[in-house]
């Protein structure tokens, strides 16, 4: 398994990574806009027979960062990637001098709040109904991860 920077070559893979990770879709051109913006770095998995995996975005910019989207594929969960992703990020966050790093995750999913709870993040407050999913309205919940100063 490997992590490696994705940058404007990677728009399409992004976009295509994502399509078929989540319901709500995200374009190349929504990519292109976030890694263009100040702060933002974004990440790909590979896998070790070199097929891209998973991904994830990060701004970490004015003291403070935020985990913008992180997916990995159905097959290769539950293998490392998730966790590589997140450790990724949180490695830019403390570069960047960051004192916190949030993220939001849907209250219907355990294994991705399991995978945040275990990278040290924990809840601090819940969104009502902030994802719209085919299965109805969906809470988040907020969770922070103090970074090392």
């Amino acid at each position: 398994m490997a992590i490696r920077t994705a940058g404007p070559f990677d728009l399409e893979l992004l976009a295509a990574l994502h399509a078929r990770c989540f319901e709500e879709k995200w374009t190349s051109e929504a990519y292109g806009r976030l890694l263009a913006g100040p702060g933002v770095t974004g990440f790909l998995a590979v896998a070790p027979d070199g097929a891209p995996c998973g991904f994830a975005l990060v701004r970490a910019i004015a003291g403070e960062a935020e985990v913008l989207t992180i997916g990995v594929l159905p097959d290769y969960r539950r293998q490392g990637h998730g966790r590589a992703l997140v450790d990724a990020m949180i490695d830019v966050a403390e570069a960047a001098g960051a004192e916190h790093l949030f993220l939001e995750v849907a209250e219907d999913n355990p294994a991705a709040q399991s995978l945040y709870r275990r990278a040290g993040f924990e809840p601090i407050a819940r969104r009502p109904e902030y994802y719209d999913a085919e299965r109805g309205r969906i809470d988040a919940l907020v969770m922070r991860r103090t970074c090392r100063l």
